[in-house]
């Protein structure tokens, strides 16, 4: 007769081990819905830039109305001329410019944003109709042809990302009895790849930008090396956390802030604020500035990239700092338990001779 084997301690003590693990992706979960669904359930503008062209009586007229039915929804001003307004549309200080009269006309420049573009279009369509005309729509700055929707520049980000803190995941765990040294230089090494793999998304395979494909690589390199370097180093003190916290800073964080689905215009106050100084935002607002707008304002969102950098490699720096103080207290700890073995089998030596 068999007798059933009853869960010993061993098999306890593994399903409290998997049952702990399982507590990342829950908290991947409930990350992902928070900042998902945070910043991309409700998009509604706020403090929306547009312009009305003109300096008569009229157009102050309906800038003010507009400002007041808006209830914040709008920043409303006046500009004295088209080529005033074409100016600031493609040095990216407004959203939208409109031009009364019997055939009115409205600037937008899509390449800065796409939906923000389209959440103007609405409004001042609504305006033409109340004055019973066709509203003519002029794109200033239109996105290239391989990217319709003004949204590739986007979906490049999660492309780069994804790549990047993968390998971070792989170097971190595969590569951690590796000197930091050679996780660094394998991290810099993946950044590489993957900026290229990401030009190649960007320029032969889909066409996302029609130019400045150099300065495109530049920065996914930028970006990803960033995105690289700071996982590897903060790898040495989350151990396992280290996959949940990169997701939070890369992905929950990063994608929502970015600015590549909606503007900080068209979101909560919480993702517009972290627009201002995340990488991915620094990404998808620098690839803008350097393929349609010129180079305006470029240096700037560099800057951010090149700050992110700087963080992943000061990080790096500490974390193979403590690594290696790590290392000698255990070397210390190991070569102090070998006195304590050998003083313990000389004194039983000494007992034993005399005994004898």
């Amino acid at each position: 007769m068999e007798v059933p084997v009853s869960a010993g301690p061993s098999t306890n003590g593994a399903l409290r081990h998997v049952l702990g693990h399982l507590l990342t992706p829950l908290l991947m979960c409930v990350g992902m819905g928070l900042a998902y669904l945070g910043a991309f359930h409700a998009p509604a503008p706020h403090d929306l830039r547009v312009d009305v062209v003109g300096s008569g009586p009229s157009a102050q007229v309906l800038a003010q109305t507009l400002q007041d039915k808006g209830a914040g929804a709008l920043d409303v001003r006046t500009v004295a001329d088209r080529e005033t307004a074409v100016a600031s549309l493609r040095e990216q200080g407004s959203f939208g410019a409109y031009i009364p009269g019997q055939k009115p006309e409205l600037l937008v420049a899509s390449g800065s944003s796409d939906t923000s573009a389209m959440a103007v279009e609405k409004v001042f369509t609504k305006v033409a109709a109340a004055q019973d005309a066709p509203l003519k729509v002029t794109d200033v700055a239109p996105v290239a042809s391989g990217d319709p929707t003004g949204q590739g520049i986007f979906f490049l980000l999660v492309a780069l990302s994804i790549g990047s803190y993968a390998s971070v995941a792989v170097i971190g765990g595969a590569g951690a009895v590796l000197p930091m040294r050679i996780r660094a230089l394998l991290a810099a090494a993946m950044s590489l790849v993957v900026s290229l793999i990401g030009t190649l998304f960007a320029g032969p395979a889909f066409h996302l930008v029609d130019q400045g494909l150099g300065g495109v690589w530049a920065m996914s390199w930028l970006y990803a090396a960033g995105i690289l370097l700071v996982g590897v180093g903060l790898h040495t003190f989350l151990r396992r956390w280290t996959t949940l916290g990169v997701m939070v800073l890369f992905v929950m964080l990063n994608f929502t802030s970015s600015g590549g689905i909606y503007r900080p215009e068209l979101q909560p106050g919480f993702f517009g604020a972290l627009h201002a100084f995340w990488n991915g935002a620094g990404f998808v607002e620098g690839v803008r500035s350097h393929v349609y707008f010129g180079g305006h304002a470029l240096g700037g969102h560099v800057l951010v990239l090149a700050l992110w950098f700087l963080v992943g490699a000061a990080l790096v720096v500490t974390a193979g700092a403590v690594e290696a103080r790590r290392s000698g207290a255990e070397k210390a700890a190991g070569k102090a338990e070998e006195k304590a073995g050998a003083a313990e089998e000389s004194e039983e030596e000494m007992e034993e001779a005399v005994a004898v």
